[in-house]
């Protein structure tokens, strides 16, 4: 077994590790930690000379961890993990402690997640939370997060899923479009009205992809990558979109067209990787979203809390 999986007794060394492979940069681990980026460089230079094996891949983007480092990330969160909970049992309570990355579509991230996490982050004063919000997939095995919100099941053996809801979408537009535009009838009708959508080459999830969903061709004449941008262009007045139910509900100027004849149903799943899921913390947000989830159904079905 090579060296790095094995910490030796300075865990000070490995508190630095974590915040950088967490992190991906000196800069912003030194922040985590309260320090000087000087500071962190030293750790992780000395733990690299003690387990005589280089834990990182440096590039002008920040620190990567290597197959070592990967290793050594699997064991050092598991020692965190049994020292937050010793800490705890010696203070006589069931403390939820440390840093948890969720990485998300930037609708589930920005319009339903971000504004009811502080609930959990108040329940647990030593737990912080950070929202990866993005139109992207996430990579837990290069812990690119410890929790991703995705629109497919598992395709990592190692990795936990676990399907959180249905959600619909439907056709939407402002009420000052729909008023001085050419009515909408039928489906058929839709191809006359500009749309804006997804760059379709850019998709990161073919489930986004609404050709044949609809059972008309709806080409977009604006384009682009993440769904909010696309709220936004339709809240201009100029244009219709598909939007999911839960997103339009925040946006009162929105209104659904034809939606008995027209939705597109999909799916959100959460992924946790199993060596996360050792983790009090980690555990305690993964159950805190599938309970909001759960807890408003109605919001991701039809736009109803």
């Amino acid at each position: 077994m090579p060296s790095a999986t094995r910490p030796n007794d300075n865990w000070d060394d490995y508190r630095y590790f974590l915040a950088v492979a967490r992190s991906g940069t000196l800069s912003a681990a030194a922040e985590q930690l309260g320090t000087e980026h000087t500071t962190v460089a030293r750790h992780i230079h000395a733990l690299e000379r003690t387990l005589n094996t280089r834990l990182f891949h440096k590039s002008h983007t920040g620190y990567a961890l290597t197959d070592a480092g990967e290793r050594l990330l699997a064991t050092a969160e598991t020692i965190e993990g049994a020292l937050l909970a010793s800490k705890a049992a010696a203070a006589g309570e069931q403390e939820i402690a440390g840093i948890v990355r969720i990485g998300a579509p930037d609708g589930f991230g920005s319009m339903f997640l971000a504004p009811r996490i502080h609930a959990l982050t108040e329940r647990h004063p030593r737990l912080e939370v950070e929202i990866f919000a993005a139109a992207r997939i996430f990579s837990l095995t290069r812990r690119e997060a410890d929790i991703a919100i995705g629109l497919s099941g598992a395709e990592h053996l190692r990795v936990a899923s676990r399907r959180l809801t249905d959600y619909r979408m439907f056709v939407y537009g402002t009420k000052s479009y729909l008023k001085r535009a050419a009515q909408i009838r039928t489906k058929a009708d839709l191809a006359q009205h500009p749309f804006v959508g997804y760059v379709e080459e850019l998709l990161f999830s073919p489930e986004l992809s609404f050709s044949g969903a609809v059972g008309v061709e709806l080409p977009a004449r604006v384009r682009c990558t993440n769904l909010l941008t696309q709220v936004h262009a339709t809240l201009s007045g100029h244009c219709l979109c598909i939007i999911p139910a839960y997103v339009a509900a925040d946006f009162p100027a929105l209104v659904p067209v034809l939606p008995d004849a027209v939705a597109v149903t999909r799916t959100f799943h959460m992924h946790v990787h199993e060596d996360h899921w050792k983790s009090a913390h980690v555990r305690a947000v993964a159950n805190f979203i599938a309970e909001e989830v759960e807890a408003n159904t109605g919001l991701f079905l039809d736009g109803t809390g």
